[in-house]
């Protein structure tokens, strides 16, 4: 009987047309080509905590693991839409890029693109919300209760954004890979054949899954940020900017617990956490599922089973490609 990894070693997410699996000995990507065939790419790769003991220390490791998701996942989305990028007339900006950075531009680009991103995460759902509670704070004098009515806010305009994107036909297929992704894992973490008609019966909702590590969050916050009593506004900001590694150390601490459990109080705390994945994920067809499956054998049986599927469709990955290299180089 085959050895299975044990359960909360597989994890994913879903890219453009495609699916993103990470085990221990590594990732792959699997992507479904505008021509119907299946392309997958396996790399090995070692988490910060298999190189460096120090993240593998409870509370840390929620740190380091955030981090990594964050980038890998960038990389990963770029590298699933270089199948989708219609040829392009280089703008002047690239060839400037390209003057400067050489080789490493496009990490560059990628890397201002993440720190945008951050950005806007951190303008939209921490400073619009504290802007809100500082002008209820005119009618509100109870700390706590203020602290509670901005996380509220916070909460609400996550939900708000969530439920308008999905609105989009390019998420709403990204939601249908997201349920692909979890009805997979959860098959295989079940024990059963990774087969379509096994994996469709399993539920798209997963413990484990990142909306509901960021509902961890969005909770987590509310208690730790009412800690924060200070009177100038730009030092409460400034605190709770400083306190997010502590709040998403937390949030991953209590998410890894929720997800290695199947007790009741555990499933309690999951619930709300899986309601809102209601919002990020969808019934998969039978397509999309088997690109998940294939991402999956391909971390489970590595480079040389990605070569065989590959080779099989006869797809040739060229040099030209996004290479998805060691994270360390990003």
């Amino acid at each position: 009987m085959e050895q299975r990894l044990p359960k909360g070693a597989l994890g994913g997410q879903a890219v453009l047309e495609g699916v993103m699996m990470k085990g221990p000995g590594g990732y792959s990507i699997a992507v479904r080509l505008p021509d119907s065939r299946i392309s997958v790419k396996f790399h090995q790769y070692q988490s910060y905590g298999e190189k460096h003991p120090v993240f593998k220390i409870p509370f840390i490791r929620g740190i380091a693991n955030f981090i990594e998701s964050l980038t890998l996942g960038m990389k990963t989305l770029t590298y699933s839409s270089s199948f989708y990028e219609e040829e392009e007339e280089e703008t002047k900006t690239d060839k400037v890029f390209k003057t400067i950075f050489k080789d490493k531009a496009e990490d560059v680009l990628l890397g201002i693109t993440l720190v945008i991103s951050i950005l806007l995460a951190l303008g939209l759902f921490m400073f619009l919300p504290a802007g809100i509670a500082e002008l209820l704070g005119r009618w509100i004098s109870n700390h706590f209760l203020l602290s509670l009515i901005e996380g509220i806010i916070r909460l609400g305009v996550f939900l708000g954004y969530v439920a308008l994107i999905a609105r989009m036909d390019d998420i709403h297929r990204l939601f249908m890979y997201h349920g692909a992704e979890h009805k997979t894992i959860n098959c295989y973490e079940a024990g059963a054949e990774l087969k379509p008609e096994n994996v469709k019966n399993y539920t798209r909702y997963h413990k484990r899954c990142g909306t509901s590590f960021i509902f961890f969050v969005m909770i987590v916050s509310i208690v730790v940020f009412m800690f924060i009593t200070a009177e100038q506004m730009w030092l409460r900001l400034l605190l709770r900017l400083v306190l997010i590694p502590v709040v998403a150390g937390i949030s991953y601490e209590l998410i890894r617990m929720a997800g290695r459990s199947d007790n009741a109080f555990w499933g309690i705390i999951s619930r709300p956490g899986m309601w809102v994945q209601k919002l990020t994920t969808r019934e998969p067809d039978e397509e999309m599922i088997q690109v998940a499956i294939v991402a999956v054998e391909a971390v489970l049986y590595g480079k040389a089973y990605a070569d065989a599927v590959n080779d099989a469709q006869g797809i040739v990955l060229p040099n030209k490609e996004i290479e998805i290299e060691d994270l360390e180089s990003f």
